[in-house]
């Protein structure tokens, strides 16, 4: 969300902003919507200031005994009394347009995001670790899950529909090892405070954290009005909404171990096989509130958490930083991690790690009191996956398959296994 009044006065830098994206010029038609807003305020002002002086000449006219003029001064403040009541509602209607054309407009990128159009213009960071040598044709993660019988997409098929899975056995104990590995790297480790969100939740959480109304269908929706969340972002970053923050209490950093869900509207044809696009999967999230000064050096330690847990899992993988027609809605700037699975013999994304800059915090009115100073600024929000469980899973398999279809475990894994070393 964009303060108008910063669109007004940096009107060809929004646009350029936006040209960027990938959008159309939107400053004059914005400024237009909140110029008709402005002039019927300054309407409903005058009549208010009428109304009042002319309730005060009543008073006069029938001290003087000038019943006529208290007369037609009654019919006068009548008229504008009416005209206030449809004013208001008119000035409800005019203030909606205002925030409805504002809210369906991206966040700009920060001047060093690489222009372009989409991932084949993203910009490889680093390459970290070396691509697993296997000595024999590796084989995909669906190809070992079924062999093993711990990955059944049939059954699950049945009960759910497509894009959802059954894990069993060994698998299944597998991915909670992984998840929880996660949750205690960045709680331990990382300094995040764990947290246990709702994993339904209301229209306005989901618009502070942008995701309304733009993309909708995207989303789960309960016959209560409820949403099941896309990801934890949202609760996680909600947890400020309406907050005034201390400026000595941030950074504030929370990460949440849940399930995600997503109905994966256009995706129709992709990834049809196996585990990697799923309506329900577990991800690791972690969130961070700062102030505007801190954030960018934030984005940068987030990143580094997320690549931790990869590192420790022993997985090769490589940072690319997304061009403007790539990144997230909200996104100012946005870091890939993607991770190389020998049996797709291709890098695939693990991990995102995005600064939004103000651009939440204002859908949400979350503000944080500048330490010194009266005035409160709008803090700024950052989110990051660390990591996706599932796409985990998916490259722990692939990646530690042995040529007899057993994985080994990773060792980082084992005590969460209870000391298993081999699965299969």
């Amino acid at each position: 969300m964009f303060d108008i009044k910063w669109i007004r006065e940096n009107a060809e830098a929004f646009d350029a902003g936006l040209k960027r994206r990938g959008y159309e010029a939107s400053s004059a038609r914005l400024i237009e919507l909140d110029e008709a807003r402005r002039s019927h305020i300054t309407k409903l002002q005058e009549a208010q200031e009428r109304r009042n002086a002319a309730s005060k000449e009543i008073g006069k006219a029938k001290a003087a005994k000038d019943e006529d003029k208290a007369q037609a001064l009654m019919q006068e403040v009548a008229g504008i009394k009416s005209f206030i009541q449809t004013g208001e509602e008119k000035e409800r209607e005019l203030t909606l347009a205002v925030e409805a054309a504002l809210s369906v407009i991206p966040n700009l990128p920060y001047d060093d995001v690489p222009d372009g159009e989409d991932e084949a213009d993203n910009v490889e960071l680093r390459v970290v670790g070396e691509k697993p040598v296997l000595d024999f044709e590796p084989k995909e993660h669906f190809e070992l899950g079924e062999a093993q019988g711990g990955m059944d997409f049939g059954t699950a098929a049945k009960m759910s529909g497509s894009r959802f899975v059954i894990l069993k056995g060994q698998l299944a104990r597998l991915e909670r090892a992984i998840g929880q590995f996660m949750i205690d790297t960045h709680t331990q480790e990382h300094g995040y405070m764990e947290v246990s969100p709702p994993l339904l939740v209301n229209s306005t959480a989901l618009y502070g954290t942008s995701q309304l109304p733009k993309f909708e269908e995207d989303l789960f929706k309960a016959d209560s009005g409820h949403y099941l969340i896309p990801t934890a972002e949202v609760p996680l970053t909600n947890l400020v909404a309406g907050e005034i923050l201390a400026e000595e209490d941030l950074p504030l950093r929370v990460s949440a171990l849940t399930y995600c869900f997503r109905s994966e509207a256009g995706s129709a044809g992709r990834d049809t096989r196996g585990m990697l696009r799923q309506h329900q999967f577990g991800k690791c999230e972690m969130v961070s509130v700062t102030t505007p000064e801190t954030s960018l050096d934030e984005l940068e330690r987030m990143l580094g958490c997320a690549e931790a847990v990869l590192k420790k899992l022993g997985l090769h993988y490589r940072v690319v930083t997304l061009c403007t027609g790539d990144m997230g809605f909200g996104a100012r700037k946005t870091y890939d991690i993607e991770v190389w699975l020998p049996g797709q013999n291709m890098y695939r994304e693990i991990s995102s790690c995005s600064v939004c800059g103000d651009f939440q915090a204002r859908r949400m009115n979350a503000r944080y009191r500048i330490a010194g100073e009266k005035q409160l600024g709008h803090v700024h929000t950052l989110n990051g996956s660390g990591v996706a469980v599932g796409r985990a899973l998916i490259a722990v398999l692939e990646t530690y398959q042995n040529a007899d279809g057993t994985i080994t475990v990773p060792d980082v894994l084992r005590p969460y296994m209870n000391g298993l070393e081999v699965i299969g």
